[in-house]
C-alpha cells in the first residue's frame, strides 16, 4: 500500500528521515495537485501543507472526488486541518489539535496556520511563526509559570493583530514593549522561549504520519463514502485541464 503526502514547512525533509514508510512525498499542495495524485490510486493521501493567497488552493471538490475512488484522505497541521474540519462529515480524517480547534469553532481564520517560508531547495525554512504555534507556546508558558495569564492574553491579541508575513516572536515582543507591557515579564518570557516554544504544526504533522503508518500496516480496505459526487460540467472542465497538463 502506498501513500502520497503533501508537506512543506510543517514537516520539512529533515524531519521525514526516520519514517520508513512507502510514501511519495510531494511539495505543498496547490489546486489540482490532489486530483493528479488521486489518478495514481494511492491507498492514502495526506494533506499537511498547501499554498494560500496568490496560488489557488486545493479544491474541496478534488478531495471529495478522491474519496469516491476509495482513497483515504488525511488532513492536519495547516491547510490539511482546515480542509479536514470542513470535510470530515464526508469522510476526510482530521488529525491533531489544530484540526480539532477548527472543527470545534475555537479557530476560524486561515491566517492561524499561514506562514512565510523559504524555498524547497533550502528545506522550507520558516521566516515567520504560525498563530497556532504562538497560541500553543503561550499556553505552555502559562503552565511553566514563564508568563502570567493576563500577559499571555495581551500577547495573543498583539500577535493576532500582526499580518502573517510579519508575525515573529521578535516582532511580537517589540510591539509589546512599545505598548509598555511589563519589561521584566517580557524579558522572562523571551528567555524561556528558546527552550519552551511549541511547534504545534510539527506535532500534528507527526501525529498524522503515525496515523497513516497505522492505516498502511493494517491494510485497511478502500474508503466507502455515503455521498453522491456531483459530477458537474465545471468539474469535468477542471479535471480535463489537469489531465491535459499530464500529457
Amino acid at each position: 500500500m502506498r501513500a502520497v503526502i503533501f508537506a512543506g514547512p510543517s514537516l520539512p525533509p529533515n524531519a521525514r528521515l526516520a519514517w520508513g514508510l512507502d510514501i511519495d512525498w510531494r511539495p505543498p499542495v496547490r489546486q489540482g495537485d490532489l486530483y493528479r495524485a488521486a489518478l495514481g490510486r494511492p491507498a492514502v493521501i495526506g494533506v499537511i501543507d498547501g499554498y494560500f493567497e496568490v496560488t489557488p488552493t486545493v479544491w474541496h471538490k478534488e478531495i471529495l472526488w478522491a474519496m469516491t475512488q476509495g482513497i483515504h484522505v488525511f488532513g492536519a497541521a495547516s491547510i490539511g486541518a482546515l480542509r479536514a474540519a470542513e470535510l470530515d462529515v464526508f469522510g476526510m480524517k482530521g488529525i491533531g489539535r489544530i484540526y480539532q480547534d477548527f472543527r470545534d469553532g475555537a479557530l476560524e481564520d486561515d491566517d492561524e496556520v499561514a506562514i512565510l517560508h523559504g524555498p524547497a531547495e533550502l528545506g522550507y525554512p520558516p521566516l515567520t511563526e504560525a498563530m497556532v504555534n504562538i497560541r500553543a507556546t503561550l499556553a505552555a508558558a502559562i503552565s511553566a509559570s514563564a508568563v502570567s495569564g493576563a500577559l499571555a492574553a495581551e500577547l495573543t491579541i498583539i500577535a493576532k493583530s500582526l499580518f502573517y508575513k510579519r508575525r515573529t516572536y521578535d516582532e511580537l515582543l517589540q510591539r509589546a514593549a512599545a505598548l509598555c507591557l511589563p519589561g521584566t515579564a517580557l524579558r522572562d518570557f523571551a528567555g524561556w522561549l528558546p527552550h519552551g516554544r511549541i511547534d504545534q504544526k510539527r506535532l500534528d504533522a507527526l501525529a498524522t504520519l503515525d496515523a497513516i503508518r497505522s492505516h498502511l500496516v493494517a491494510a485497511a480496505p478502500p474508503l466507502n463514502v455515503s455521498y453522491e459526487f456531483a459530477d458537474t460540467a465545471a468539474w469535468h472542465a477542471a479535471a480535463r485541464r489537469v489531465r491535459e497538463e499530464l500529457l
